[in-house]
């Protein structure tokens, strides 16, 4: 059964790679994995479930900075440290201090991930025009009469 579960992630891992934007995605998704585990297990060894929790935060947000480009980054963040936080506190109450580990590599992930493409979708909108106006004239023109001025 884990092969199997293996052989469907990495072909599934090695499709989604090739689409740029959803590498990208890959990416996030991978450091708010992995940040969020390592906050959490630091977090648990230091405060217990409270800085397990913390540290799920912590790390996820992290994670999903160092993976995350710049039109993604404050959504990778946002989303890491929430996901991350969640997770940990979910996967405690449900499974101990390895559910905890478990719930913030998965709501790390998952919250980089989507908070990344959140904020890289709303990047290209700002940029294209639509939205919100800020202050470009977007190719209105105002029209002057030109006048002659004759000299005497």
């Amino acid at each position: 059964m884990l092969k199997k579960i293996v052989g469907i992630s990495l072909v599934a891992v090695s499709a989604a790679a090739s689409l740029p934007a959803v590498a990208g995605d890959m990416n996030n998704a991978l450091g708010g994995a992995l940040g969020g585990v390592a906050g959490a297990a630091v977090g648990n060894a230091i405060g217990g479930s409270t800085g397990a929790v913390i540290g799920g935060a912590v790390g996820g947000g992290a994670g999903g900075a160092v993976t995350s480009n710049r039109r993604e980054r404050t959504g990778a963040i946002v989303g890491g440290a929430l996901g991350g936080g969640a997770g940990t506190a979910a996967g405690n109450a449900m499974g101990g201090t390895t559910g905890g580990l478990v719930g913030a590599a998965l709501g790390g992930g998952a919250g980089a991930a989507l908070g990344g493409n959140i904020s890289r979708n709303n990047s290209y909108a700002d940029d294209h025009g639509y939205g919100y106006d800020h202050g470009y004239d977007h190719g209105y023109k105002k029209k002057y009469k030109h006048h002659k001025h004759y000299e005497d």
